[in-house]
């Protein structure tokens, strides 16, 4: 069970949790870089590990320097559509709605997330710094041509404590 008491996902692999664990690691180091506690990982069809992205919203002085978006640019700089569509994304912590638009525009195929945008929320509360939108990035993509799997919450060690304290 997540910490709001939904269940944690059952898709998920164990591949899943062990890339997930890897996000959460990237999250952290965002956070002793003085930036939000978020990270993300691009990973190939094959399961190995592409690229790897932090939040670096503060230290880039750059509102849209989320995660999944320094993800997006550089996926999207390195690599065609067609490949893209065949490679998952991992991130620590569900991609608000402007992540989940940058993820569904670059074509990446799959979203593996450990902590809810929920949880966050409910976490954080009404902090300036996470101003949160309630919008799910399932209901992001679902407004979208093209499907794109989902997988989350899954309930991933490190994914909550990389954000205690952190918040106001």
């Amino acid at each position: 069970m997540t910490a709001t008491g939904t269940p944690s996902d059952p898709a998920a692999t164990e591949a899943d949790r062990t890339l997930l664990l890897a996000a959460v690691a990237a999250a952290r180091r965002a956070r002793e870089a003085g930036n939000h506690p978020f990270g993300a990982l691009l990973v190939g069809p094959d399961g190995a590990v592409l690229l790897e992205a932090e939040n670096t919203v503060v230290t880039g002085r750059d509102a849209t320097g989320h995660a999944e978006t320094n993800l997006v640019r550089l996926s999207t700089a390195r690599y065609d559509a067609g490949f893209l569509s065949r490679c998952s994304l991992y991130t620590s912590t569900e991609p608000c709605a402007m992540c989940a638009g940058a993820v569904y525009w670059s074509g990446i195929g799959r979203v593996v997330y450990a902590l809810g945008e929920d949880e966050l929320r409910a976490m954080t509360g009404p902090d300036e710094k996470n101003p949160t939108l309630a919008l799910p990035c399932r209901r992001v993509f679902a407004a979208g041509q093209r499907d794109l799997p989902v997988v989350g919450p899954v309930d991933t060690d490190g994914a909550r404590e990389v954000h205690r304290d952190f918040w106001g």
